[in-house]
């Protein structure tokens, strides 16, 4: 990747390489990580990009190293989502039991569950399609273990990409299953944005790996970005791992033998593809110049303005709104947008940023992060879950802030 002189563009170089040797003091000689990649970039411009440590087998992390990018595809979702509404064939605050006739009449969660059945009462509001972008439509995921709802998620296995659930099934499954609140009343990271990819699929006609390569991927030469990795760059992706209390980090997904490198029974809108740093950097780069990039216009600059203010009821955060994940007070001053977090009050943060910059990560410690007011896009990549074991993310953001010399607020 061709890099422009930092200097030029009002970054310090030399804090950004102190980057580089903070990442492997901290995390790459320790074993934290066995591998990481980094690409800043300012008004559209690469400034910085640096690879190390090893993807597989002893080889190195190259510029091509595929990476799992898990809940970093749930912008992608969001975006296609968006190109839909401004085609007039959705909107925004319709009923989502509008294209998902099954789910009408669903109920919120009022007792039962295991060997009990569940017991519900009526929602104060219908669930609405902004319900799903902004996650406060009532649905859950199967990994929070912290009741009935997340169990029964867990015992219908409605998250496995590669069991017996296809689209539809999940739709009929989720309609046996109460929500955990009305929709609008909380804030609970979820599924949301994987119904948001079947229903786009219902709306297209289409599988959604086949939107988003017409919608989205080709238009942008995003050559590679996937739910499937093709055979023949298989050898790119890099081994996966995941934290165990005991034994440190453990092999999670192999990259020779990856569960990506197969094809799913249904396509995860909200976690399921594989990208590199530059491809995602495209995708990035489209959304901070105001939906266009290289003469493929994807969305408009008026859509992109609405998905990046707080969309949370009442404008309240994360850390007051969330039932669970992301409730922590270092999301103070965090609202949520369509498909990204939204820094809406810096201070709180207690974390370089401006207001209105909009971010997002992926279970294997992935994360972007979109800074309209400084120009400023960073991408980090690396394989292990889960995302909070280390604050890499917040350590990165300090660090890469404080190369910005000249400020363009």
């Amino acid at each position: 990747m061709q890099t422009a002189d930092p200097a030029t563009l009002g970054m310090d170089a030399g804090r950004l390489s102190a980057i580089d040797r903070f990442l492997d003091e901290r995390y790459l000689q320790t074993g934290r990580f066995k591998g990481t990649q980094l690409l800043v970039s300012r008004d559209g411009q690469p400034v910085h990009f640096s690879s190390a440590g090893t993807m597989r087998d002893g080889q190195p992390v190259g510029p091509d190293t595929l990476f799992r990018i898990a809940s970093m595809t749930k912008p992608v979702t969001s975006v296609a989502f968006m190109m839909l509404v401004e085609e007039g064939r959705v909107a925004l605050d319709d009923p989502v039991h509008r294209v998902i006739p099954e789910w009408k009449g669903l109920g919120v969660y009022d007792g039962g569950g295991g060997s009990a059945p569940f017991v519900t009462k009526p929602t104060s509001a219908p669930m609405r399609m902004v319900d799903l972008l902004r996650h406060t439509a009532g649905l859950t995921y199967s990994f929070q273990n912290r009741g009935n709802i997340d169990a029964a998620y867990r015992d219908t296995k409605i998250e496995n990409w590669h069991g017996e659930h296809d689209p539809d099934s999940v739709i009929r499954t989720l309609a046996g299953i109460p929500l955990e609140f009305s929709p609008g009343e909380a804030w609970n990271y979820s599924v949301a944005t994987d119904i948001l990819g079947l229903i786009i699929q219902r709306v297209e006609g289409k599988p959604l790996d086949q939107v988003f390569q017409e919608r989205i991927f080709g238009p942008l030469g995003m050559d590679d970005t996937f739910f499937q990795v093709p055979a023949d760059k298989v050898h790119r992706l890099a081994d996966c791992y995941t934290m165990h209390p005991q034994k440190g980090a453990v092999m999670y997904d192999e990259g020779a033998k990856s569960a990506w490198s197969r094809k799913p029974t249904q396509f995860s809108g909200g976690g399921g593809l594989v990208s590199t740093a530059a491809d995602y950097h495209r995708f990035c780069a489209m959304l901070l110049n105001g939906g266009t990039l290289d003469g493929a216009r994807i969305l408009s600059p008026k859509t992109i303005e609405l998905m990046t203010v707080n969309h949370l009821p009442g404008g309240r955060d994360l850390a007051s709104m969330s039932r669970s994940l992301f409730s922590e007070a270092t999301n103070a001053g965090v609202g949520f947008g369509l498909g990204f977090a939204v820094t809406i009050n810096l201070a709180p943060t207690l974390v370089h940023g401006s207001v209105g910059e909009y971010y997002w990560g992926g279970m294997f410690s992935t994360a972007f992060h979109i800074d309209p007011v400084e120009r400023l896009i960073f991408i980090f990549m690396t394989q292990l879950s889960p995302s909070n074991t280390y604050p890499v993310r917040r350590e990165l953001k300090t660090m890469i802030y404080s190369s910005i010399t000249k400020s363009r607020a």
